[in-house]
Order: structure tokens, then sequence, then C-alpha cells
């Protein structure tokens, strides 16, 4: 499939301008699927960050952009609309450098994000920033009471690479219409679908200067800087719990709000009524963009009495799985997005066959170029194991054996993730006594899909602190406040 020549912005956006790194340097940006370098983007420093959250501060601070709801909708319109015409550029983009594969930037990559910029418009508008509270009775006398919603004041965001665009767009949406402002640090491995959004809010946006900033930076810890700094409000983070654990630690002194959505380790449970034939080759989705996303279903547990039945058609599910070059639209799995990625993956693998799982399809690096892992299929897994307890973000299912109800749900509990899930069974009253025993925050009964901009996302445990999308995820940019007035009437 032609994707649009790559014309991407590299510098970053601080207050309003369009620049390059402060001390003029540069990183490259590589293409996970040929390992070709397709270009370079500013590399952000230390002091370009701090330039950034001066002009975030100063931006809420000494304007009206966080109390003037009409104007902030008006903005967010006005880059859904910048993205709906750079939508080709932004998919060649996020397919060049995450190597995603061009069929999904139909939906979560590149399509649904935009879309989803539309409902934060539409809800910058609408929401009902202060509602009047019933009167109270209080030493003799009536009093009311308005509840009033405001920004939180300066947002930190820091993104991950797996599906860049949406995420840099889960962040961004919710914090302009809330009317917070905001620096974003992208991930090093996709610095384009961030600074390329910069170019849109520069240049075909009325969003005033410092409202929103992009720094990238080869440098993780530059990232630092938003955790740690007390003139911002809010750290908002998405990635692995190890990262969501130090952002905890850098945000503690200055007391910070912070929202995390992180890792997972989702079990897909078929009951032993479900129509095994026609669910069970969908573990193969597993592989799809490699296995990077968080709440893919990476455990697959199938009940001991249609064990063999199970493993033999994933076997053949796996062993049919197309990936590789994913500007062909028939792959659905492309590279892991770095080499360090790749090595990580192969390790898991490793480290699951020396503890005992049977490997029955791939395990390997294909000789080919592009950071590629074979589809993998483990079966006969200890739910103890490495394997099964570790997010390993890459193409790798986890095939586990249980007895009855009871167990699958002890079995998918027994984990200190618990972000999402999925239950089959030809019941759904079954279904659903499981689903509802099963922590996490999204679980998907008889493959019914739960994703959409109004649907709020998070998880239980370790999985993160929040929730991200819908009005819940809008509200985590605002903060509450009270205050008492004379009754009505």
């Amino acid at each position: 499939m032609a994707l649009e020549t790559l014309a991407p912005e590299t510098r970053n956006l601080i207050d309003g301008k369009l620049v390059p790194a402060s001390n003029g340097n540069t990183f490259e940006n590589v293409n996970p699927a040929t390992e070709e370098v397709i270009g370079t983007v500013a590399d952000g420093t230390k002091d370009d960050m701090l330039a950034g959250v001066a002009a975030a501060r100063r931006a809420f601070d000494e304007s009206d952009w966080s109390t003037d709801a009409a104007f902030r909708a008006k903005c967010i319109q006005q880059l859904y609309e910048g993205m709906l015409a750079e939508k080709e550029q932004l998919r060649a983009i996020v397919v060049a450098e995450a190597g995603a594969s061009v069929s999904l930037t139909g939906f979560m990559h590149v399509d649904n994000p935009i879309e989803m910029m539309k409902y934060w418009a539409d809800l910058a508008a609408s929401y009902e920033y202060e509602t009047r509270m019933s009167d109270i009775e209080f030493t003799g006398a009536m009093h009311g009471r308005i509840l009033r919603r405001e920004a939180v004041g300066v947002v930190g965001a820091i993104t991950p690479w797996n599906v860049p665009l949406y995420l840099n767009i889960a962040k961004i949406g919710p914090a302009l219409a809330a009317g917070c402002t905001i620096v974003l640090k992208p991930a090093p491995d996709t610095p384009w679908s961030a600074t390329h959004l910069g170019k849109i809010i520069a240049e075909r946006t009325d969003i005033p200067p410092g409202v929103i900033n992009i720094v990238a930076s080869a440098d993780h810890l530059t990232g630092e800087i938003l955790s740690s700094d007390p003139r911002i409000d809010l750290v908002t983070f998405t990635g692995s719990t190890a990262t969501g654990r130090r952002i905890m630690e850098c945000a503690a002194p200055t007391l910070k709000k912070v929202f995390l959505e992180l890792g997972g380790k989702s079990a897909n449970i078929l009951l032993d009524d479900a129509d095994i034939a026609k669910i069970v080759p969908s573990g193969a989705m597993t592989c799809v963009h490699g296995g990077q996303g968080c709440a893919i279903t990476t455990r697959m547990l199938l009940p001991r009495s249609r064990y063999d039945e199970g493993v033999a058609l994933l076997k053949t599910a796996f062993e049919s799985w197309n990936y590789g070059d994913p500007t062909e639209p028939q792959n659905l799995q492309g590279p892991q997005v770095s080499k360090r990625q790749q090595e990580r993956v192969l390790e898991y693998i490793e480290k699951g066959k020396q503890e005992g799982a049977k490997l029955l399809v791939g395990g390997g690096k294909p000789d080919r170029k592009g950071w590629f892992v074979e589809p993998t299929l483990f079966v006969d897994v200890d739910p103890k194991s490495t394997i099964a307890q570790e997010e390993i973000f890459g193409p790798v299912l986890c095939v586990i054996p249980f007895d009855d109800d009871d167990d699958a749900v002890r079995i998918a509990n027994d984990s200190m993730y618990g972000l999402s899930g999925a239950v089959h069974s030809a019941s759904l009253d079954r279904a659903l006594s499981v689903a509802r025993r099963v922590r996490t925050g999204t679980i998907s009964v008889n493959g019914h899909m739960w994703f959409h901009a109004d649907t709020p996302f998070g998880g239980y445990k370790q999985s993160g602190v929040g929730r991200e999308n819908g009005v819940m995820g809008f509200e985590e940019y605002l903060e509450t406040k009270i205050i008492a007035v004379p009754p009505q009437g």
C-alpha cells in the first residue's frame, strides 16, 4: 500500500514556536522494519524542557485559557480539523517510526484517535463546570453550596512508543478540554508522532503560545523534570509499571497529582462450553503490532477437558499467522520498535524455555531485516512462571490449563496487574459471573468490544492509577471546589 511521502515536522514546539534544540543537537529516527535511519528530530535539552514548563505555567496563570471553555472547544475543533487534513501524513509517520501495520492505522493508530479529538472538543463545550447542590441546615440556618470543577493546572505528559499518536492525543485532548496547559515528552523511539502534532497546532489552530509545549529528547531523564518540577500540578504517564513507580517517587516531594496507565498481563478465559473451534484461533491476535499493547490478552486459559483440542487449533493459527512488512495490509504484525525491545522479548522466550514451558511455535528471530520476533506460542505454562507473570510486550502467547470456573478466576487474578481480559461462554450469565470476579479495569465478554472515546480505561492493582478517556478521564484533569453561598429561594 502506497503511503504519503514522509515530510514530518522535526522541531519542538515551545511557547508557540517551532524551534530546534537549544544546543542545535538532533537524534536519529529509525524505521524498525528496515533498521534504516529515516530522519532526525530536535534533541531537546534540560533547558528546553524547563522553557516549556515556564511557558505552560505562564499560559495557565496569566491567560483565560482555563476559564474560557467556548474558546477551548473552538481551538480543539481546529486541531481536529488540522489532523484530518494531515491524516495521511500522520499515517505515514506512524507506520514508518512505530512499525505499525498500515491496516491497524484505520483503527487505533490514526483514524480513531483523530475522531477522539472531536469528542474532546464537544466535551469541553458541554461539560457542566458548576452545579448547584442541595441546601443544608447548619447551626439553625440554611446554607447553599456550589460544586465547581476547575482545571488542575499545568500537566506534564510522558508517552510511550507503542501506539504513539493515540497516546499523545489521549493526554492532549482531555487536558486541553479541561483548561490545563501541557508539556508533552514523547518517547524517543517515535518522536514525529508528537512533533508533527506541534506543527499542526502552531500552523492550524488558535491555541495560544505556551498552552501546549512538545519537547522530544533522546534522553529519557529529560522527562523526569516533569515529575519533579514544582510548577507542574499533575503528571500523567503511560508505560511500564517500573517507570510508573519512579514517577510516583519523583512526584512525592511536591505531592503533585499522578495519573498512570501502566502494564498488563491480561487473561483470555475460555470456559468449557465455549465454541473452542471458533474462538481459539483468534488467540494469534496476541501478535498484533508485535504484541506491543498493554491490554492485549497474553495469557489464554483453556479448560483441561478441552485443552488438547484448543492447543491443536492454536498451533495451526500461529503457524499460519502473517507477519512482516507493515506497509503490506495483510501483515497485522510488524517489528518490535527497537533492537533493544527485540532482545528483551527474545530473553523472555529463553526464560520460558528454561522454566519448563513447552515452546510449540516460533520463539526465534527471523532471518530478515528489521527487529522482528517470530509469532511465539508457549503451552503447558506454569501460572507462577516468569512468562506468565511479567509483561513481555512481544508476540508471545502463554497457554495455561484450568479445572473449573473458580480455578480460572484464581489464575486470572494471580497477577500484580489488573488491566484487561476476556471471557467466553455459551451462557452469558456464566460469562458475566466470571467477568465480575476478575479484577481488571476492562473485560470483554464473548468478543464484544469496550474501547471507545467515552469509555474510562485503566487498571486495578499495579496496572495504574486513575482512568483515561470518557468523562472520568476528563475529570482526572479537574480539581473540585465547593463554594458556600446563600440558600436557594
